[in-house]
């Protein structure tokens, strides 16, 4: 009787040890899917994702186009009043920067009406449409708008999340 109670035990604490060594590989596993995302994710003083999208003309951009100049990245939704709210002083810092920097407008949302947004509010820098959602996930966009600059090197200088006035975005451009 004891040698079937110790054989018992014995085959439970081998189980117990078992299913404890599966659960930590799955957790290790998933802290290097983490690791590894966040290695993709944008952050300030990191290489900006590559990536490449359609206008709403249907020409490619490539981030890497722009190697070598100052970019603003806004990430945005047709859906989103903050973002429809700051689009038309986006428009204005365009113009006011005369190529001093370049602006592109990522939109989240390209199943929406668009270019209807667009011409309706007379909006005359690239807004490129990321139809998968990829471009938007390796930014690490949790809330729009979202508004990078990234640097003639390719690195993301400054990173804001939310709406901005035209005297927020001087402000933001200037480092």
């Amino acid at each position: 009787m004891i040698k079937k109670v110790l054989m018992i035990s014995t085959l439970l604490l081998l189980f117990m040890v078992g299913i404890t060594q599966a659960t930590d590989s799955e957790s290790n596993e998933e802290k290097i899917n983490l690791q590894q995302g966040m290695k993709m994710s944008a952050d300030v003083s990191k290489q900006a994702p590559e990536f490449s999208l359609r206008t709403l003309e249907g020409n490619e951009v490539k981030l890497s186009d722009y190697k070598g100049k100052k970019v603003i990245i806004n990430f945005w939704a047709t859906w989103c009043p903050p973002c429809k709210a700051e689009m038309p002083a986006m428009q204005k810092l365009y113009e006011r920067v005369n190529g001093q920097f370049d602006l592109l407008a990522i939109n989240i949302d390209p199943k929406n009406d668009v270019a209807g947004f667009v011409n309706d509010n007379r909006i005359t820098f690239p807004v490129l449409l990321d139809e998968s959602g990829k471009i938007n996930e390796s930014y690490s966009i949790l809330s729009v708008p979202t508004t990078f600059l990234v640097d003639e090197k390719g690195i993301i200088v400054k990173k804001h999340i939310g709406a901005m006035t035209l005297d927020q975005m001087e402000e933001f451009i200037s480092y």
